[in-house]
């Protein structure tokens, strides 16, 4: 959050792990068969941690004590210590970018030299302001809850972390200038899972093909938006591959015939718990999974890429336009 710039200061850059998730991913069709309803409490205690840590953030930023004024005075000054950065320094409302990486923002220069990994993880419950938090719970809460309902809170707990770590390595691969937070790189890993669910659920979904579609669009517009500026798309597309492999090893759903063959009179012919598809679609998830920690045993995959230090556009040279794409309005700059 810099003067001039949307998000930069203290000589780097903050990626903001975009925030426009559609509220309609929570998508009104449904399954076919009255399974067992969880009770969501696990996402929103995701959600009270994620605000908890941000009221952390700003009471460590302390904008009237560490704000030397030269953007401008701090915003909301009734709030002590909790004020906001002035708008031109962050115009989500929010602490400097040094406060944030200060207190665990994604850096790749820590991560790689300083035996700071643990900012793959940290990163993810940071954000860079109350626009940016606002938009990513109130996207968790649509997506998640619903998610959390239907399969458990071990499940989406899991899918949830592990994107989020999924976008971090990524994104640190590809940005190697800039600091990065927000959880919108695990956000992408639920709305991947809830693809690959409804894929390897297909026959016992009503309305399926709106549903698909439904869910198309949205996955996509908000991809599109990561093309903006200071948007870290790599984050999302890493989250998002993540959380749609292991969608179809976590989130298989018996067949309708057989969630009800206690209710089948004597001798009837019972339909087998899983259709050929379902398995194939695990398997071959299941081999990508492995193949990605195979390569990691043997020096190779996107984790040790990274802490070779490796730069991921030296392999691939138009990668860059996954994240930003230069026009006549803005530049990407590095």
């Amino acid at each position: 959050m810099a003067s001039g710039d949307l998000e930069r200061g203290g000589g780097s850059n903050v990626k903001n792990r975009g925030n426009s998730y559609n509220q309609s991913s929570s998508s009104s069709y449904y399954v076919e068969n009255n399974e067992k309803q969880w009770t969501s409490w696990l996402v929103p205690m995701f959600v009270v941690a994620n605000v908890a840590v941000f009221v952390v953030v700003m009471y460590v930023n302390n904008c009237p004590k560490n704000n030397q004024g030269f953007e401008g005075g701090c915003v909301a000054r009734f709030l002590g210590r909790l004020s906001f950065e002035p708008l031109k320094e962050n115009p989500l409302f929010g602490p400097s970018s040094n406060t944030l990486e200060k207190l665990g923002a994604l850096n790749w220069d820590k991560v790689v030299h300083g035996n700071q990994a643990w900012r793959l993880i940290t990163c993810i419950w940071l954000h860079a302001g109350v626009i940016h938090l606002l938009a990513n719970m109130l996207s968790l809460i649509f997506i998640g809850i619903r998610l959390e309902q239907q399969f458990g809170f071990i499940r989406v707990g899991l899918i949830y972390l592990l994107s989020g770590f999924g976008g971090s390595v990524l994104s640190s691969l590809f940005i190697q200038r800039s600091i990065s937070v927000g959880a919108s790189g695990a956000l992408f890993g639920l709305l991947g899972a809830m693809l690959s669910e409804l894929l390897t659920n297909w026959t016992i979904y009503t309305n399926k093909a709106a549903a698909l579609i439904t869910l198309m669009v949205i996955i996509v517009i908000n991809l599109a938006v990561g093309i903006l500026p200071h948007v870290d798309n790599f984050a999302h597309i890493g989250g998002f591959l993540t959380g749609f492999l292991l969608g179809f090893v976590l989130l298989l759903r018996p067949q309708f015939g057989w969630v009800g063959r206690k209710h089948l009179p004597a001798g009837a012919r019972v339909t087998s718990k899983h259709k050929a598809y379902q398995y194939l679609f695990l398997v071959i998830a299941m081999v990508l999974l492995i193949a990605g920690l195979a390569a990691c045993v043997y020096n190779s995959g996107p984790v040790v890429m990274l802490f070779r230090g490796e730069n991921g556009h030296d392999h691939c040279s138009w990668c860059h336009y996954l994240s930003c794409v230069p026009t006549s309005k803005w530049h990407c700059g590095n």
